[in-house]
């Protein structure tokens, strides 16, 4: 209490003696009067939108409270500043004198909410005008993810650099392992969306692209050489000697004879593989490569000499539910429906075939989805027939006419 020694103030006296010559004042009587005269003068002008100027009487973890004079009033954490701030403490002390706007007001409960961020313009407004899709910028991280980094460009206005457009090389899983909270860095702007408060950045669009590179280097058809780094269930994904960037060996191009359900039937992590070029595809960043072109297709010989209409032979290797898978020459293979057996036998040819029976069928199509040829036994023997009745009218000469004239109508 010394430093009210010497002040001269107003008190209410609360008892006198006379007797003992004593006489008890209270201070916090007048104070407290003063003060509901102020707070009723307050309550009664007081609206939102109106600034006012107030005391920071106490600092929280979720805001700062401020003593507008006979009422206090909240000033939230998020309502503090534009910027990203991690307490209240980052930008008012208690003591201090600072302006403030009326947020909202609600009589019954007499709570006032106040800003401090809302006496500055937003500072997105002019984000689209301000930020060039292109333009170099350099900022500080303000939070690092594990999906990328948020970096602040100006008071209140963060970018987000996705971890896709933070390098380009794929091993990295992490952004935050790249740089962290309160790092400078340097980015591009890639898109900007001030309606909906976003900005898009990058960090590997720096440096030029090596798929640009890679595109020049590997033609379709270079034999390359390169480690199995990476199974999944639709491919191998290979490193290539001296590349940073995988490539992709999709399952469909593992064999053109075996079918393979998954690739970790034929290849190991860490095994040596030599595959072929398909495609390098710089926008899409696609490396496409295949093991199996390093060999002829033997469907497509095979093709050319099983047209439709042909007849082929080959033993049957499987029976199927729906028909039989019949191996015609290598791991060339035909499907021949039951719908498509024998014309004669009906149902009784499926029950009395077995793995291991020749038969000869004839090409109806190649289907190019399950990578076999449709044969039709039924067609073969129609067309077998046939063949044997022209035979057979050649030679009767003349006597064809005389036929065809008693088995008319």
């Amino acid at each position: 209490l010394d430093k009210l020694i010497g002040q001269k103030c107003q008190f209410k006296i609360l008892k006198l003696n006379a007797a003992k010559g004593n006489i008890v004042l209270s201070r916090r009587v007048v104070l407290e009067e003063q003060r509901e005269v102020q707070k009723r003068e307050l309550l009664e002008n007081l609206k939102e939108g109106q600034i006012l100027s107030g005391m920071v009487k106490n600092i929280t973890d979720y805001g700062a409270f401020i003593d507008l004079g006979g009422i206090d009033g909240l000033l939230h954490i998020t309502d503090v500043s534009w910027g990203r701030i991690s307490h209240p403490s980052e930008v008012v002390k208690v003591g201090d004198v600072v302006e403030v706007v009326v947020l909202k007001y609600e009589k019954e409960t007499e709570k006032v909410s106040l800003g401090l961020k809302q006496l500055k313009g937003d500072p997105w407004g002019d984000v689209d005008e301000k930020f060039k899709p292109g333009e170099r910028i350099t900022g500080k991280v303000v939070n690092a993810t594990d999906y990328g980094l948020f970096v602040e460009l100006a008071e209140g206005v963060e970018g987000l650099v996705h971890i896709s457009d933070l390098t380009w090389n794929k091993k990295i899983k992490q952004a935050s392992k790249l740089a962290k909270a309160g790092d400078m860095v340097e980015v591009v702007i890639l898109d900007v969306d001030g309606k909906n408060r976003r900005i898009s950045l990058g960090m590997k669009q720096l440096a030029p692209s090596p798929w640009i590179a890679l595109q020049e280097k590997y033609q379709p058809g270079t034999k390359v050489k390169g480690v199995v780094r990476n199974i999944t269930d639709f491919g191998l994904f290979v490193g290539i000697e001296g590349e940073d960037i995988d490539g992709l060996v999709h399952i469909s191009d593992l064999s053109w004879e075996k079918k393979v359900t998954h690739p970790s039937e034929f290849y190991q992590k860490g095994a040596e593989v030599e595959a072929v070029v398909l495609s390098v595809d710089a926008t899409n960043e696609r490396f496409s490569l295949g093991i199996k072109q390093l060999t002829s297709d033997p469907w497509a010989e095979a093709k050319v000499k099983y047209p439709p209409g042909a007849s082929v032979t080959g033993k049957i290797a499987e029976l199927e539910p729906k028909g039989v898978l019949v191996a015609i020459e290598g791991a060339i293979t035909g499907h021949v429906a039951n719908a498509d057996l024998s014309a004669h036998s009906g149902k009784e040819s499926r029950e009395t075939l077995k793995v291991g029976d020749e038969i000869t069928a004839q090409v109806k199509k190649f289907d190019e989805k399950a990578h076999r040829f449709i044969l039709s036994v039924k067609s073969y023997e129609k067309s077998s027939e046939k063949e044997d009745l022209k035979d057979f009218m050649k030679k009767q000469g003349s006597a064809t006419v005389k036929l065809k004239d008693a088995v008319k109508g």
